[in-house]
């Protein structure tokens, strides 16, 4: 059945041999896809009911598979509306990508063997970042890894595998005019996502078995981590 299995079919801008003005182009596009999505919207829902009000004031942010810094900067400037001081380090395992981020903070680096130390930042997060990496192993390897170097939470969302979604996100990238590549590279991507029950499984080869895993409006599938929980089972 379509969908059924997850495809590994590498996407067009994954390529090494893309260049700096096409992964400029990619990220221009990719930009105006997620102002019309809401891309930043789970992290601004989620991390307030996941954390107390008192921790939100003054958060450090990793943010794993970063890109442009989109993410951190969007979520920068809500979190200034509500009086709160987030800050985000921002990680991408492309020297190209990094140079386009205007933070100042961006590292170069691995999603499966981060170069930070235990519990170095209050929450790490990653958005549609997971489904770029290609094995079972690399994606468990991710998921504790994101673990590892959070104080208190990770968060973590992905598209969800699903046909409706992958229709839908088809005709909105035919309707506003994406170049083919980039409508291509935005399918293989749903192609490459999620379904609930394999984070699960991969969440338990990552030695998380209290991860919470769930999906939300047919097109996200997300991953938390409450590392105090487990923090204080262990005291025990």
């Amino acid at each position: 059945m379509f969908l059924e299995t997850r495809s590994t079919q590498p996407e067009y801008l994954d390529s090494p041999e893309r260049t700096a003005s096409e992964l400029e182009q990619h990220y221009l596009w990719l930009n105006r896809i997620n102002r019309l999505t809401r891309f930043e919207r789970p992290f601004r829902i989620w991390i307030p009911r996941l954390l107390p009000e008192t921790a939100c004031r003054k958060l450090t942010f990793l943010d794993v598979g970063a890109g442009d810094g989109a993410l951190g900067r969007c979520l920068t400037t809500w979190a200034k509306t509500r009086g709160w001081d987030w800050s985000f380090t921002d990680l991408d395992t492309s020297t190209t990508v990094c140079a386009l981020n205007p933070s100042g903070r961006a590292v170069l680096g691995s999603a499966t063997a981060l170069p930070f130390a235990d519990n170095q930042f209050d929450v790490v997060v990653a958005n549609t970042m997971t489904h770029h990496l290609e094995s079972d192993e690399d994606v468990a390897v991710h998921f504790r890894e994101a673990a590892r170097v959070a104080r208190h939470r990770v968060l973590i969302c992905d598209m969800q595998r699903r046909l409706p979604f992958f229709l839908l996100l088809g005709t909105t990238l035919w309707m506003v005019g994406a170049p083919r590549e980039f409508r291509q590279d935005g399918l293989q991507s749903v192609r490459r996502g999620w379904r609930v029950s394999e984070w699960e499984r991969l969440a338990r080869a990552a030695g998380l078995p209290r991860a919470r895993v769930w999906a939300e409006h047919g097109s996200r599938v997300l991953l938390t981590v409450d590392k105090n929980a487990d923090q204080t089972r262990q005291a025990r």
